[in-house]
């Protein structure tokens, strides 16, 4: 039997991705020029579903607001966690509105519609709990499974080492019975993991292991943006209109005849590209954005109302939303060593991150890895190295 009803996980903060989800949850910051989110409901509409249920939490109002009550001509639920505590409590809020089996899926992660559909086909053909499996090298990113004739046997929610072969890919179908499971599993540090539950329904029950390998990528730290944009471009999964190959115009952007563009690139919609600008090659514009003259932009995300001013240099960039960058900005790009709260990753491929609402005033330098915070004003020419608090001045 085909499940109609799908659950989409969206409460989390995302709290390793700041200073980006200060303002907005994780699944809304920009997968390409489109939230994380939209690529998530356009898999499940393009695999048949005909009702979603997303759950709700941390700034929920920026997903409610951005989505109503339809996409794409299907009915969205929404059902709020109001602590975070864990994904098997998140999934456990939806139990009201969902009546019978469900696919259940991470509203942060992007996959495609043949892999929901692959799930989906295996609950209907077998009855039993179904999950998408992947291979990945680095199988201690992420929770591994084993597998033995095509059942999951085992799962190792953070793996120490890479000796495992298969992950565990975040898309289940489950049936009804899921919430009386989640019931009757037991909590670690007063979270609900659903991984947990599953392990619960190992002892019990078949659980089948769908390998797939189609589109699977995530966010984790700031520099994911740029590889899941990579990724969508590389892809094509963008709704402007094709103006070149791999080169995406939204039919309401004004891109100067003497601007280039370099593929992949996106330009979203009321963009502006003036003269001698360099746009690409892997490069989105979300809603709005300007970039002026002589500017180039390169590997980067530049979210909605962003405004770069002339004679700026981009590379390895990822700006929130209605930043502004005054004349000759530069930010050269990466690898460099990014300390995420406490923790310090090396030779990461990022030149800044420029959070909501910030604002360089011109002639502004970063070091590679810059992390910069909402609301931060950043005096004419000074140069950003490390972590700029939000609402920080920073001057000479």
């Amino acid at each position: 039997m085909h499940i109609d009803t799908a659950v989409v996980l969206a409460a989390g903060e995302g709290t390793r991705l700041r200073p980006l989800t200060r303002n907005r949850p994780k699944p809304m910051l920009p997968a390409a020029n489109r939230p994380i989110l939209e690529h998530v409901f356009d898999a499940l509409v393009e695999a048949g579903i005909e009702k979603l249920v997303a759950v709700v939490g941390y700034k929920r109002d920026r997903v409610q607001d951005h989505f109503g009550p339809t996409y794409r001509g299907v009915p969205i639920s929404y059902v709020s966690q109001t602590k975070q505590l864990g994904s098997g409590h998140a999934l456990l809020q939806a139990r009201s509105v969902v009546d019978g089996p469900a696919l259940v899926m991470n509203g942060d992660r992007l996959v495609d519609a043949a892999t929901i559909e692959a799930v989906d086909t295996s609950y209907a053909e077998t009855g039993h709990t179904s999950i998408a499996v992947l291979e990945r090298q680095d199988t201690s990113r992420y929770g591994a499974v084993e597998v033995q004739d095509g059942d999951i046997v085992d799962i190792v929610e953070k793996p120490r080492h890479d000796d495992f072969r298969l992950i565990n890919g975040g898309v289940y179908a489950f049936d009804g019975d899921i919430f009386e499971a989640i019931d009757e599993t037991t909590r670690h540090a007063g979270e609900l993991a659903l991984t947990d539950t599953i392990e619960l329904l190992l002892e019990s029950a078949r659980v089948r292991a769908v390998e797939v390998d189609g589109m699977w990528v995530d966010a984790t730290y700031p520099w994911d943006l740029l590889t899941v944009a990579r990724e969508v471009l590389a892809r094509g999964r963008v709704v402007e209109s094709a103006r070149d190959e791999q080169v995406w115009v939204d039919n309401s952007a004004r891109v100067h005849d003497e601007a280039t563009l370099q593929s992949p690139v996106v330009i979203g919609p009321d963009c502006e590209v003036g003269p001698d600008a360099v746009i690409g090659p892997d490069v989105a514009l979300g809603r709005n954005v300007t970039v002026g003259a002589n500017s180039v932009i390169q590997h980067s995300v530049l979210d909605a109302d962003t405004r770069v001013d002339p004679s700026s240099t981009l590379v390895d960039t990822v700006t929130g939303q209605d930043v502004n960058l005054g004349v000759s900005t530069v930010v050269p790009g990466g690898p460099a060593d990014v300390q995420v709260g406490t923790e310090v990753f090396e030779d990461q491929r990022l030149g800044a991150v420029i959070a909501d609402r910030a604002v360089a005033l011109g002639d502004v330098s970063f070091v590679s890895g810059s992390l910069v915070g909402p609301n931060a004003r950043l005096a004419t020419g000074v140069t950003v190295d490390g972590t700029v608090r939000e609402g920080a001045e920073v001057v000479r």
